[in-house]
């Protein structure tokens, strides 16, 4: 599985000015995981990503807020990059955005202006 990794990208929003509580913004993460191995599932780097369940390489990346998440997801539609926006309802407000794994080298360069969440 070297080099496979999956981004999980969560808005630091949701905590800071929204006070949401952490366990319901690192529920909105696990959806969007779920919801990308799900629809991802018989893609050739998700299969080799999932074969070796103790090595899963995530990284867990903070957007600032939802228009930062939302550009996210425009520019990996214009590239073709599998991901999946995850839209709570019934809010109805994107919360986070996870890439379907990929070898890091492909993607990386989409997320590099985002920190790590704290």
């Amino acid at each position: 599985m070297a080099g496979i990794v999956q981004y999980v990208v969560v808005r630091g929003d949701l905590i800071k000015t929204l006070e949401w509580p952490l366990g319901a913004v690192i529920a909105q993460a696990c959806h969007a995981c779920s919801a990308v191995t799900h629809l991802f599932h018989d893609d050739p780097d998700t299969q080799t990503y999932l074969s070796d369940l103790d090595n899963m390489h995530k990284v867990v990346l903070e957007a600032p807020n939802e228009e930062s998440l939302n550009t996210l997801h425009q520019t990996l539609e214009q590239n073709n990059i599998s991901h999946k926006l995850w839209i709570e309802q019934p809010e109805n407000i994107s919360t986070c955005l996870v890439i379907k794994p990929y070898p890091k080298e492909n993607v990386q360069k989409y997320v590099k202006k985002f920190k790590l969440f704290k």
